[in-house]
């Protein structure tokens, strides 16, 4: 009983320091503390009670507390692979992580010939692992904000052709009949455009939407079955003493508490979707353009509403000039937390007291991060173990060389690098130790 009020104790004491995207975790790690104090008692049960047939005969502890995993782009398979090697999903792709923690830090999509699986395989297993006492901690990266967006100069013709169904032709055919009738509704748009990013035939119009790309949008849209889930995601989490994303943390930004960072991204999100749903109800814009396709337009109304000699419409320009200012939002930004690959470019010397400067802020002993592919295909520890790099190109056939890894980080708060064919343990920060516990 004394483990428990020490556990039940540490809780309320430290619950109200924690963010909102790591709370959970702390009532997980309650939870965890009670089998012990009832450890002798589970023994005895365990050898009276015969098992029902069929069931799992899994050791206690087969699985570590915490498994993180970095960009996968589409490689489902050798995603599948890492992920049964580390113990998190059997042969059928069902979870059998128990209640084990799995991070995957972005960019799931883009590039690669299977990044619809990977997605539905990450929604599955969301779901699996919650009914198993587990947890799924999916954090965007870059590749899905361009997608949410509609950057979509990552998307191979293989992924649109994933969505397709017997009425994609159909529905391919209306958008064209939809887009052709917009061009004739803005002769003063069009004259206004600085670059010919809109496509003016239908040829060029077809070659440039393939079939499959109108259900590719919609499932990524606010109401689709990616969007939605996508757009639940945080851009950071932190677990114990570690933080996990995508990108990085610039110690410029160092001054915004995780939650803030969160919310920032969230909200810039939102703002985006309500000023694509607003121009798409004034007919500025057609729901499938792209984002590039989308900006252009939005410029050109804004110079021809200005040209205009009757009262322009003061809260139409507006929300077209808040549309246009996404570009310093910090979702899109180059040192935002999606994009940062400053902690792979600094030296020793140099980025040492910028990675202490960042710990202290956040009272955090690591930063695991991907996005950065290391080239040497291993994940590395940076700064004394202090930044983890786990990006090491899993899709090989992108990425030479790259192969699947995974992050394993035992209660004990030791790091082990796993491939498929052997396990590393890193050094790490002897502040790092015990981070989970």
């Amino acid at each position: 009983m004394r483990q428990y009020r020490a556990a039940r104790d540490w809780l309320y004491t430290t619950n109200t320091e924690l963010s909102s995207a790591s709370r959970w975790h702390m009532t997980v790690k309650l939870f965890r503390l009670l089998p012990r104090v009832f450890q002798n008692m589970y023994w005895i049960v365990v050898l009276l009670l015969p098992l029902p047939a069929g069931a799992a005969t899994t050791p206690p502890n087969s699985t570590p507390l915490l498994v993180a995993i970095g960009d996968v782009h589409g490689d489902f398979d050798d995603f599948c692979s890492i992920l049964q090697r580390v113990g998190l999903i059997d042969e059928q792709r069902h979870w059998t992580g128990g209640n084990a923690t799995f991070l995957q830090l972005g960019d799931l999509i883009d590039r690669g010939p299977k990044p619809r699986e990977v997605l539905d395989l990450m929604l599955s297993l969301d779901e699996q692992s919650a009914k198993a006492g587990g947890h799924v901690v999916a954090l965007l990266g870059n590749h899905e904000m361009m997608n949410l967006m509609g950057d979509l100069r990552y998307v191979t013709v293989g992924n649109y052709a994933s969505f397709v169904d017997s009425e994609s032709e159909n529905r391919r055919q209306a958008a064209f009949q939809k887009y052709f009738e917009w061009r004739k509704a803005h002769p003063q748009l069009l004259a206004e455009l600085n670059q010919p990013v809109l496509p003016e035939t239908e040829a060029e119009w077809m070659t440039r939407h393939p079939r499959g790309f109108i259900e590719h949008r919609a499932a990524f849209s606010p109401t689709g079955i990616y969007g939605r889930w996508l757009r639940q995601r945080f851009a950071l989490v932190k677990i114990g003493a570690v933080i996990f994303l995508h990108g990085g943390i610039n110690p410029d930004l160092a001054s915004l508490g995780l939650d803030q960072i969160n919310d920032r991204i969230r909200g810039e999100m939102n703002q985006y979707d309500e000023a694509r749903q607003y121009l798409a109800d004034e007919n500025v814009l057609l729901p499938f353009f792209t984002l590039q396709e989308a900006v252009a337009v939005a410029q050109a109304e804004l110079i021809a509403e200005r040209k205009q000699r009757a009262k322009s419409n003061d809260t139409r320009q507006a929300r077209i000039e808040q549309f246009l200012a996404l570009g310093g939002w910090l979702c899109v930004r180059e040192d935002g937390p999606l994009w940062y690959r400053g902690y792979d470019q600094w030296s020793d010397e140099e980025g040492a007291p910028r990675v202490e400067k960042i710990l202290a802020a956040y009272n955090a002993t690591n930063i695991v991060v991907g996005h950065t592919v290391q080239k040497t295909a291993r994940i590395r520890p940076g700064f004394g173990g202090r930044i983890m790099f786990i990006d090491t190109g899993m899709l090989s056939s992108y990425y030479h060389g790259g192969k699947p890894s995974a992050l394993e980080i035992s209660e004990a708060g030791k790091f082990t690098a796993v491939y498929l064919d052997q396990q590393v343990a890193l050094p790490g920060a002897k502040s790092a130790q015990s981070t989970l516990k």
